[in-house]
């Protein structure tokens, strides 16, 4: 062997481009004709199966069995186990309409069940619309609620929101108006009497009960339409100047638990009744229908007032 010879196996002998280049041509390389598509291959045919791996070489293996026993014969041999579809009755070439597939086909493969995927799509749907449907209602009476309430846009403080909010028997029961009396149409006893030189009383006409600063004088008010048992607030309307005073209390015959106070709330000089307007309240029991209230001087109290007004309310309230 010589530099630039290397025998008779060179490796453009194996390359199957060789024979593109020239030194190839010139060592002998020829474009392919035959087996594998380059020079000196080998081309063994033989069928499909006959050959197994692990078994000697040139030995052909047994033939290969079919899924039910039978030999399955070589590749591109006929097979008797086998006929093309259109060979059978009723078969179909590539123009025959084909079998369905699913119920009814006999024994042949159950296709998707494609009705219920399409029933469960449309529901999917269906309910996806229903959502978009209510959110829009939901969200139009949002907006209807805040159009009509004072403020317009303005939302709830945060001192609301963490109030509760009353109950609608507790509403109705405020709305219902109780009994008032002025000063001319309360039942008088012992030296009270009605006048009218002070200025301030809200009574019509500026008429009040003075003169109650004697024992045994009193009002009486006959009280009718009382809604039901219970507890409510009696508020009075008076004058009080200088000294706070007291005077007692009697709800149906029973005198109440404590003194009325009727104390100087104006901070009204001595004799100054007509800067001394105010208001107290107490918290009596009442029975339903008619009750009688009666305050009046008894000894020991204190009853230097001048007498505007008694009204009610329902349950136990301040104002």
């Amino acid at each position: 062997m010589t530099p630039g010879n290397n025998g008779a196996s060179t490796p453009e002998d194996d390359d199957p481009f060789g024979y593109l280049y020239a030194d190839g041509q010139a060592n002998g390389a020829q474009p392919p004709s035959g087996g594998y598509g380059y020079p000196n291959s080998v081309n063994r045919v033989r069928p499909v199966g006959t050959r197994q791996y692990g078994a000697p070489q040139g030995q052909a293996a047994p033939p290969q069995q079919g899924a039910y026993g039978q030999p399955q014969g070589a590749y591109g041999q006929p097979n008797a186990h086998y006929a093309a579809p259109e060979t059978f009755p009723g078969g179909g070439g590539p123009g025959a309409p084909q079998q369905p597939s699913g119920h009814g086909g006999g024994g042949g493969r159950r296709g998707p069940n494609t009705k219920g995927l399409l029933i469960g799509a449309v529901a999917v749907v269906a309910a996806v619309v229903i959502g978009i449907a209510v959110a829009m209602t939901s969200s139009g009476s949002d907006d209807d609620k805040g159009g009509n309430e004072a403020g317009g846009d303005a939302g709830p403080t945060q001192s609301q929101s963490s109030e509760p909010s009353p109950s609608a028997s507790e509403s109705a029961e405020e709305d219902v108006e109780l009994p008032s009396i002025e000063a001319k149409a309360m039942r008088l006893g012992g030296s009270a009497s009605l006048a009218s030189e002070v200025e301030g009383a809200e009574s019509d006409g500026g008429v009040y009960v003075a003169n109650l600063n004697q024992p045994g004088a009193s009002v009486t008010w006959t009280v009718d339409g009382i809604p039901e048992d219970g507890l409510y607030t009696l508020f009075t309307t008076y004058s009080a100047a200088g000294e706070d005073q007291s005077m007692t209390l009697t709800v149906n015959g029973k005198e109440f638990g404590s003194k009325l106070n009727l104390g100087n709330f104006a901070h009204a000089e001595d004799g100054d009744f007509a800067k001394g307007w105010t208001k107290t309240y107490a918290w009596p029991t009442l029975n339903k229908g008619t009750n009688t209230i009666t305050l009046s001087c008894a000894d020991g109290d204190k009853c230097n007032v001048l007498l505007d007004q008694f009204s009610l309310k329902k349950g136990q309230v301040k104002n």
